[in-house]
């Protein structure tokens, strides 16, 4: 165990993790497999010994945050809105991408900001707002909003537990990752109730 926490910090020590971290968090926008979030929370834990710097380590985060999401958007909008138009009038898929579209006008800021802290939720907002050609300048303003807070999030996360468990950095990567999943429980948890009392409410009326 001390020999892979002295490995880690070694990685973390380098200039190189910055790389990692910005490339680990782009890549999860659009394939949400890659750990991003993890990765964040395990360097600002280890940032409580000085090593990397908290403030770089969060800036890198939603700077690859913010990439990955537009690549995603992008492969929205130039795959995903031809498809779109090629779907017969009066098709479910059709009717679905017509609500998406009009979702996104109404809220689509507040979906691309919670959709963040959701496993998958990014990805696919993202490529909704691109297929439906929501436009880029609405959505890098909000997403750097979303993605900013985001970095934020995971970093402070991060720390604060590193700073909880200092003698124990293990334990305090495993409490933040925790914590973390457990927020976005909560999220869904609510997100499904709310769902689950809209549909009572149509089918009551």
């Amino acid at each position: 165990m001390e020999s892979t926490l002295d490995l880690l910090r070694q990685t973390v020590a380098s200039p190189w993790v910055y790389l990692l971290i910005f490339g680990l968090t782009a890549v999860d926008a659009f394939f949400p497999m890659v750990p991003g979030e993890a990765a964040v929370i395990t360097a600002a834990v280890l940032a409580t010994g000085g090593d990397p710097e908290l403030v770089v380590v969060i800036a890198v985060a939603a700077l690859g945050a913010l990439t990955g999401d537009h690549v995603s958007y992008a492969i929205g909008r130039g795959g995903g809105a031809r498809r779109l138009a090629r779907l017969p009038a009066q098709s479910r898929r059709r009717a679905g991408s017509e609500w998406a579209r009009r979702a996104v006008d109404r809220r689509g800021g507040l979906i691309l900001t919670t959709a963040r802290y959701v496993p998958g939720g990014r990805t696919a907002v993202t490529l909704t707002m691109g297929a439906v050609r929501y436009p880029r300048r609405t959505f890098l303003l909000f997403d750097a909003i979303a993605t900013a807070s985001w970095a934020l999030y995971c970093g402070l996360l991060g720390y604060f537990g590193g700073l909880a468990f200092e003698r124990d950095p293990v334990r305090g990567i495993l409490a933040g990752v925790g914590l973390s999943v457990a927020v976005t429980l909560v999220v869904e948890a609510v997100r499904w109730l709310r769902q689950r009392a809209r549909r009572r409410g149509a089918a009551s009326r």
